[in-house]
């Protein structure tokens, strides 16, 4: 596809990055095996090395995020305007939707239930597929998809950005980031261009992912539902059919696309969890949550800086943090382009407060719903994600409820589109880094949008191999990212001593301040 490369941009950034993915691409198919070595090797030392770092690094980020949101830096209004462009619904529903679309659904069903047939290490003592194993699971899956997770995504880093967007002049990229330390320096220099590099080959891996296991979950579930072939041209047909429904609304824009998604997420997610209490266990699911979430908040320390047993981080907290951490920085950016007039308190309350509550009281309506089917009659759940896996859960889930004909497509549309509202916002967030434009053009986004669907597909062509290949592939770009995101524990602080001496100014000053820098 070709596109007029915007006045401002950094050609490096995309020759590194398509010729990285490319060659990627080239030696995966040339052979598989061999790549699929190489990179559990690295995905080992990876995690070995940096997976206790970013445990205290995700910790200390949350922590750092909630004590400036309830401090006096709490009041400042990022950018310049005066008050928020985008509704606070829009801007909630587009936050929520993005940054759970990886695992709003497939995740929320599977995890809690593997974590209460084998317990985590924090919980070792606990008698797994007991009564008692039921608030250790959920805490455990808390963990991973609660506050840390949410504040690494966007708070500090956000913070940073917006500063130097808005009142520093630089474009949004990963590179500013480190604005607070070396100013504008990085604007067109080449590290400033492999950092932006990094951070996409980063969150494209993590992004093109749960695209092709998308594919390969919904090809397993049209098998299980209405005997469909799950083989590679069914599943190709359904990352085609997904691919172009994210990259129509990629094309259209954020102010199109991606608002009627996150808003058509919102709505088909608050109706079925109303479907799920009502239908479901409901005491079971109320009761335990409130438990669930006490047994989270009382072993947090725990949970959080664990490293007792490597070998089961290696699989679960360590990888779920490199995969955050890879997403870190474009999260940000999406972020801090539709958070233009809100404060510093609103974000990071919304972000790292409300979001993880209300995720885990949407992981505790589906997961616990299947552990309490799992008490109930044994092996109704474990049964399937013994034999098919965790794609198979989600299913054996539904199934026992009434209605579940109708449940179940219902469930795989929701999976659809949160993955497409992923799809759709990287893609935008891409194009941003790499043309510099805050308002990439829809050829740059289309581009995008269409090259990570190629990319899965070819991956799904040459077996579950390359899809595995590059799961642990998303933890190893992590390691760079997370080197960028480590600064604005540094860069955060800085940032908001800045606003608040602009702040202190008056309006005729600040005006003068921000039209100088631009």
């Amino acid at each position: 596809m070709h596109f007029n490369t915007p006045k401002g941009s950094d050609k490096n950034v995309l020759v590194l990055t398509i010729g990285f993915l490319g060659l990627f691409l080239v030696f995966s198919l040339y052979d598989l095996a061999l790549v699929s070595r190489l990179i559990e090797a690295s995905f080992a030392s990876a995690t070995e090395i940096f997976g206790p770092l970013w445990q205290w690094l995700m910790v200390i980020n949350f922590g750092l995020a909630v004590l400036i949101a309830v401090s006096r830096f709490g009041k400042l209004r990022m950018g310049t305007a005066a008050k928020p462009d985008i509704g606070t619904f829009r801007w909630l529903a587009m936050i929520m939707c993005t940054l759970l679309a990886g695992g709003g659904v497939f995740w929320s069903a599977a995890e809690p239930i593997y974590h209460f047939m084998t317990a985590p290490p924090t919980f070792d003592g606990v008698d797994a597929l007991s009564s008692s194993a039921v608030d250790a699971a959920l805490s455990q899956s808390f963990l991973h998809w609660g506050f840390l997770a949410w504040a690494a995504l966007g708070t500090l880093a956000t913070i940073v950005l917006m500063h130097a967007h808005h009142q520093g002049g630089l474009k949004l990229r990963p590179r500013a980031l480190l604005y607070p330390l070396v100013g504008d320096k990085l604007e067109n220099h080449w590290l400033g261009s492999v950092i932006d590099a990094c951070s996409i080959v980063a969150v494209a891996a993590g992004t093109i992912g749960p695209i092709g296991f998308l594919a390969s979950q919904l090809g397993y579930s049209l098998q299980e539902v209405v005997g469909l072939a799950n083989d590679t041209s069914t599943q190709l047909s359904i990352l085609a059919v997904v691919v172009a429904i994210y990259s129509i609304s990629a094309f259209t824009g954020m102010d199109k696309g991606l608002q009627w998604l996150s808003r058509f997420n919102v709505v088909g997610a608050f109706a079925l969890l109303a479907l799920m209490l009502s239908l479901g266990p409901t005491d079971f699911i109320l009761a335990h949550f409130g438990s669930g979430f006490a047994t989270y908040l009382q072993n947090f320390t725990t949970l959080s800086t664990n490293i007792s047993s490597p070998g089961w981080n290696q699989w679960w907290t360590w990888f779920f943090w490199g995969w955050f951490i890879g997403f870190a920085p474009m999260m940000a950016i999406f972020i801090a382009r539709i958070s233009e007039g809100r404060t510093v308190r609103e974000l990071v309350m919304t972000v790292a407060i409300i979001a993880p509550v209300v995720t885990n009281f949407w992981f505790t309506v589906l997961g616990g719903t299947g552990i309490s089917i799992e008490l109930s009659s044994p092996g109704s759940i474990s049964g399937p994600l013994t034999e098919s896996g965790l794609p198979a859960v989600l299913l054996a889930t539904l199934a026992q409820l009434p209605f579940s004909d109708w449940i179940i497509p219902a469930f795989l549309v929701l999976t659809t589109t949160f993955v497409v509202t992923t799809g759709d916002s990287m893609a935008y967030s891409i194009a941003m880094v790499v043309s510099g434009d805050s308002q990439p053009s829809k050829a740059q986004r289309l581009f995008w949008a269409v090259t990570m669907g190629v990319i899965a597909a070819v991956l799904l062509l040459a077996g579950d191999g390359g899809l595995n290949a590059l799961q642990s592939f998303i933890v190893i770009t992590a390691v760079p990212v997370s080197l960028l995101v480590a600064v604005s524990l540094i860069t955060g602080p800085l940032t908001l001593l800045a606003m608040q001496e602009t702040d202190r100014q008056s309006p005729k000053q600040s005006v003068q301040i921000v039209s100088s820098v631009r």
